[in-house]
């Protein structure tokens, strides 16, 4: 990995190397730096310079740089699709079928896929250097399986016969753009799963040590954990409505079959010169004098019939090719989708814990109102004990404090009302379920 990175990595360049060696002697000399220096022509110089990687049909990367205007016109996009793969900003994971080339902004795997060539930012991330370690893995193993149409024979027969000489491919090979979109799908996927199994690990211990002892701390680190899983769970769910909303429409999968729409240029432009070759004008128009009617009725018939034919081929060609790219989606779809399900069933047991942990508290909560409902009583109890220690305690004389066992008695007596009236509480709040039997 590390030859890799140092492989893939753009050179520092010579001039940025004598630029700081001026600037050092300068500052050394007390003279100001970049004294004489043309910035405004340094700064135009190098605006809009990135760094790409590119990596072809046969497996061979390199690094070039690049600016955003020829990526531009190399590659046919709108400036708004690069700037769905700047770093700098954070979008959702999109895939956008364009004329000569596929946008993919998947997680980490932000890149342009032609039908010749793959296009990343060059960055120090790992599952970049991965995606283009991989790529190229695919593509010189099976050097022979790779898609690559054959150019047309130079016959008229040649163009008619489009689906003889690129006929049907089998499901064991795809072409160029699809293998490289499959590792884009497959590395995402992997790296949400990966993600999502993390999750999984470090959740489960967690929740069921919250349900054994609830605390600050353990609630601190579930709180902690549900933020991660709802950001988690709208990554994925956003990859899975990008392939979903692909596989419902097939104007968009027709649109990134980019190596057929290229071959297919390629028949054009053959057809033309061979017309120019046999000295029929394509742009000239036919005199109506010069040629009688029924020629010109038989060569309209064969027109239509050659346009009704050629119509009817591509139609069945776009038909295989989006069977083709639906199943690859569809492999990719059911894999985001178990994560998903993954994550979905997390967040159950999550939220079943809660109520779990809720029902605990509400219970403990029941307790204590119990509790103080029991302790009410008996304050209510023990303040007769006062009242008859205030009426015995008024000054004035009754023969009654003359018996020597009278404070015995009016103990007990007070005693046993107290006990009865205790009793008969709770057995009301047991008759009204206001405490459990």
């Amino acid at each position: 990995m590390a030859d890799l990175k140092e492989r893939l990595l753009p050179l520092k360049p010579q001039s940025a190397i004598n630029l700081r060696g001026t600037t050092c002697q300068a500052s050394a000399s007390g003279r100001q730096p970049f004294q004489g220096l043309d910035l405004s022509g340094l700064k135009k110089r190098g605006q809009g310079l990135r760094s790409w990687i590119r990596v072809d049909t046969s497996g061979t990367s390199q690094v070039i740089e690049v600016d955003k205007f020829t990526m531009m016109r190399r590659c046919d996009l709108p400036a708004r699709d690069l700037r769905l793969l700047d770093p700098l900003f954070v979008y959702p994971s999109t895939i956008l079928g364009r004329e000569k080339a596929i946008v993919v902004n998947l997680e980490q795997i932000r890149c342009i896929i032609t039908a010749d060539e793959v296009l990343l930012l060059n960055s120090l991330d790992s599952y970049v250097l991965q995606y283009v370690v991989e790529l190229q893995r695919r593509l010189t193993s099976g050097v022979g399986e790779v898609w690559q149409p054959e150019g047309p024979e130079l016959n008229r027969r040649s163009c008619r016969n489009f689906d003889n000489v690129y006929g049907s491919p089998s499901p064991d090979y795809l072409p160029f753009e699809f293998r490289a979109l499959e590792v884009a799908l497959e590395s995402a996927c992997t790296f949400l799963d990966s993600q999502a199994a993390e999750l999984e690990v470090e959740a489960y211990p967690l929740l069921d040590e919250l349900t054994s002892k609830i605390s600050t701390l353990n609630l601190e680190r579930v709180r902690r954990l549900k933020s991660r899983l709802v950001a988690l769970t709208r990554r994925v769910q956003k990859v899975r409505d990008e392939i979903e909303q692909l596989m419902d429409d097939d104007g968009d999968m027709a649109e990134m079959y980019l190596s057929e729409k290229k071959s297919r240029m390629e028949c054009d432009q053959s057809m033309m010169g061979f017309r120019s070759n046999d000295g029929l004008s394509v742009s000239a128009p036919v005199s109506p004098v010069s040629s009688p009617p029924e020629s010109r009725r038989l060569e309209k018939s064969l027109s239509m019939a050659r346009s009704r034919h050629e119509s009817t081929k591509s139609s069945e060609s776009a038909t295989e090719s989006i069977e083709e790219l639906e199943m690859l989606l569809e492999a990719y779809f059911v894999l985001i989708d178990s994560t998903l399900n993954k994550l979905t069933s997390l967040k159950e047991y999550i939220d079943d814990t809660e109520d779990f942990i809720n029902i605990q508290l509400d219970n403990v909560r029941n307790q204590l109102i119990q509790f103080e409902l029991l302790l009410t009583t008996a304050t209510f109890v023990v303040a007769i004990f006062g009242v008859v220690t205030g009426i015995f305690g008024m000054n004035f004389s009754i023969p009654f404090f003359d018996d020597p066992g009278a404070f015995k008695w009016v103990l007990i007596i007070t005693g046993v009302c107290g006990i009865i009236i205790f009793c008969a509480f709770v057995w009301f709040f047991k008759y009204r379920r206001l405490m459990p039997l």
